[in-house]
């Protein structure tokens, strides 16, 4: 809507987010979508998730924006902007629905659950996201969490990311050590944490993803 601003001398930091990644974040299932997302208030809704959105931007500004090879990925950008949408979410009051309805318990069983892995492993390498994950299924965003917390006792967007991790796995073993490296073999499967990736890598494999790479 039509603003004015006006403030002391200092700098100012704007976070446009398009409300299709909001409702990524939030949609319900296909029969069911909710009217447009809207925030109803421009304060945070507590002190301490006023730093959880300073700490998102900041995370998203350091680590992605000046990262010239994860910032040319369509799964890094697309991951970053649906964890500003979660946090804008979580952060500002609004009008989504987030709480499982009875057709989301109804919904979240095991068959919704193998549909959702199936879709995950033919499509990990595309920029997905819960809501797509939820349309592949039929349920709803809420009823496929339900489900994957429910039986599996993780969420599926973490899932996504141990399928990811696989992946980038096996190109490490394929890769040539001489051209390609740990960072872009990353970034390719929406990883922009050096760091993190590492770290994830070794706890699953048992040595960093550069080793794997000189082998």
């Amino acid at each position: 809507m039509p603003s004015t601003l006006r403030w002391q001398p200092g700098a100012v930091e704007l976070c446009v987010l398009d409300l299709g990644v909001l409702a990524q974040v939030a949609a319900a299932a296909p029969a069911r979508r909710p009217g447009q997302i809207r925030f109803t208030d421009l304060g945070p809704a507590a002190t301490a998730l006023a730093r959880q959105w300073r700490n998102t931007t900041s995370y998203i500004t350091d680590v992605v924006l000046t990262n010239p090879i994860a910032s040319a990925q369509p799964l890094v950008i697309g991951n970053a902007a649906r964890m500003l949408a979660a946090a804008a979410l979580t952060v500002f009051p609004n009008t989504a629905v987030t709480d499982p309805t009875i057709e989301d318990r109804r919904d979240a069983s095991t068959a919704t659950l193998r549909r959702a892995i199936t879709f995950m492993d033919e499509h990990a390498d595309r920029d997905i996201s819960a809501a797509d994950i939820a349309n592949a299924a039929a349920v709803s965003v809420r009823a496929v969490q339900l489900a994957f917390r429910r039986h599996l006792g993780t969420t599926p967007m973490a899932y996504l990311r141990r399928i990811r991790l696989d992946r980038a796995h096996h190109d490490l073993v394929r890769a040539d050590p001489h051209r390609d490296t740990v960072s872009a073999i990353a970034s390719r499967w929406g990883f922009a944490n050096h760091s993190r990736f590492t770290a994830r890598y070794h706890a699953s494999y048992g040595v960093p993803p550069r080793e794997t790479l000189k082998a």
